[in-house]
């Protein structure tokens, strides 16, 4: 007996599906645009919250060392400076200063500017000799902490910590 193998014939009228019609497509585009939307405004601001925490951290650092210094000499304008510089090292975002109007033997102010190159611009937190923290500026959309600012604001809302 002879055997023959045969193909089927593919019915007629439609081709076998081989991809995404036009509509499928549309559709996948429309929700990743969805959750772009949703996820970057809130990605930035994750991003911002991480550059003011490395900010914080590098005053405190630049305080502690500060109060170091003064347990030995008891006079903060000989290191003040110095303790500035040393802890601006840490952070990218933000430039850690010891302005001179501030300065005393017995008292200083510590601050931290937000670079606009690093996307921080705006922001300019303080600390001084008593630990007093201030949040000085913030830019347009975020929010000063209330009633008595006395601390670092970390979100939109001026929340601290």
């Amino acid at each position: 007996m002879h055997e023959h193998l045969h193909r089927r014939a593919a019915p007629r009228g439609r081709s076998p599906r081989n991809g995404f019609t036009l509509i499928e497509v549309m559709i996948v585009v429309a929700i990743v645009g969805i959750l772009a939307a949703i996820a970057l405004p809130n990605y930035a601001n994750y991003v911002k919250r991480a550059k003011i925490i490395e900010a914080t951290t590098a005053l405190s650092d630049a305080r502690q060392r500060n109060e170091q210094f003064f347990l030995d000499t008891r006079d903060y304008t000989l290191n003040c400076a110095n303790a500035a510089a040393a802890a601006g090292t840490q952070v990218k975002a933000f430039t850690i200063t010891c302005p001179a109007g501030t300065l005393t033997a017995s008292t200083y102010t510590l601050l931290a500017d937000g670079k606009a190159s690093e996307g921080m611009s705006g922001f300019q937190l303080q600390i001084t000799n008593t630990g007093a923290k201030k949040t000085n500026t913030v830019p347009a959309g975020w929010s000063l902490p209330s009633p008595t600012n006395d601390c670092w604001a970390v979100r939109k809302s001026g929340d601290c910590s």
